[in-house]
């Protein structure tokens, strides 16, 4: 596929994919704090059903809601449903996820130092895992683990440590990170799909009946919906970890996302205690701190006995950088597939490389993120010299 064409597919579906993820995100956490600040309604309220109703002022106006325990007497002529964000959030990000790491596999999800994995091997490893864990998931929750939610979320996450140990022996490191959200995602849209809203349909079709509701469907719809709520600060994480090497291609990477999810974990605990007048310190305190000691952990090392008395020739700087990074970082880039200077960084010139030489350390020496799958060849000597140079005050002359 021509590279101009993908750059603006990818451009258009990663948009797409952000506006519907807002949306669904958006209306999933408004729910969750809806539900959780519900009163008790006057007596008048509890003789038609209604179990807790709410009111907010919000762009100029005030606003009534009002939860029934089983529904109305009789439907309202227009019932909003919420759906289509989750499902076009979900659709976009396959798309998006086939468009960069099918479609592209070569240049985004097979690292051969990792694994020498043809395109095709590649490919259905990544749709079986991300099949195989809704089909797992979805298994366990029917099982007796759904009354005991900590058992279960323990299980759960133990089997997505696993999967995160596996994908990093696999793919490259962000394709192993895009799997574990791909996961995630078809995790959550799938409870919406086959959990949720036929529970609601069928909620529906009783009121319409003059019925009273089997509670077992609103208590499965209710657990998928809690696993969302907490799954979604994970999956906004990994969505932007592609941005910062530091976490994605260090060495126990896998470590350190479950760490992340442990984090996110607390963070959406707190808010949501807190939506319910719960505000426990130790919550956010340790949420801090693990993020602190993650920091601490996974920094770059220096390595004892370093030379920084070597002499070093900057002539020698320019020929590796020009060798190893400007086919991607040029005013005329000579890769075939990225024809234009990536994230704006030019190599050109010593003065360039000075300036960007931050850049070069914390993404070609720190996180050796850099070359891409290091499709240039860099050695460590290389980027060991580059260090040196960077060490010494990245000196022209």
């Amino acid at each position: 596929m021509d590279p101009y064409l993908t750059e603006w597919l990818n451009l258009a579906l990663r948009f797409a994919h952000v506006i519907t993820g807002i949306a669904w995100i958006g209306a999933s956490f408004y729910f969750v704090w809806l539900d959780n600040h519900l009163q008790k309604p006057p007596q008048w309220k509890d003789d038609k059903g209604i179990v807790g109703d709410l009111w907010a002022i919000h762009g100029g106006g005030f606003y009534e809601v009002a939860k029934y325990k089983h529904g109305p007497e009789q439907l309202p002529e227009i019932l909003h449903w919420f759906k289509w964000e989750a499902y076009s959030t979900w659709l976009t990000g396959i798309l998006l996820l086939s468009l960069m790491f099918y479609v592209g596999a070569d240049i985004y999800l097979i690292d051969p130092s990792i694994a020498p994995l043809s395109q095709g091997v590649a490919i259905a490893i990544g749709v079986g895992v991300i099949a195989g864990g809704w089909v797992v998931y979805d298994l366990l929750c029917r099982t007796a683990l759904a009354g005991n939610g900590v058992l279960l979320g323990l299980i759960l996450m133990v089997l997505i440590t696993a999967l995160s140990y596996y994908l990093s022996l696999t793919f490259s490191a962000r394709g192993a990170f895009m799997h574990v959200g791909a996961v995630i995602g078809t995790i959550m849209a799938g409870n919406v799909f086959f959990t949720i809203m036929p529970s609601q349909r069928a909620l529906v079709d009783c009121v319409k009946q003059g019925k009273q509701a089997d509670p077992t469907w609103g208590a499965k719809a209710k657990l998928r919906s809690t696993h969302n709520t907490y799954l979604t600060l994970p999956l906004i994480f990994i969505m932007i970890s592609n941005h910062y090497p530091m976490i994605f291609n260090h060495q126990y990477n896998w470590a350190v996302l479950m760490v992340v999810f442990v984090i996110t974990a607390l963070i959406r605990q707190y808010f949501v205690a807190r939506h319910k007048g719960n505000q426990k310190i130790a919550v956010p305190i340790a949420a801090i701190v693990l993020t602190i000691a993650l920091a601490v952990v996974i920094a770059p090392k220096v390595k004892p006995g370093s030379d920084t008395d070597q002499i070093i020739v900057p002539a020698t700087v320019k020929n590796i950088i020009n060798q190893r990074c400007t086919t991607c970082h040029s005013k005329t880039n000579s890769d075939v597939v990225f024809r234009r200077a990536q994230a704006g960084v030019i190599l050109d010139t010593l003065d360039d490389m000075v300036r960007m030489a931050p850049r070069i350390k914390a993404r070609a020496i720190d996180a050796k993120d850099m070359p891409l799958l290091n499709k240039t060849k860099i050695t460590e000597a290389e980027r060991a010299y580059l260090a040196q140079w960077i060490a010494q005050g990245a000196k022209i002359k």
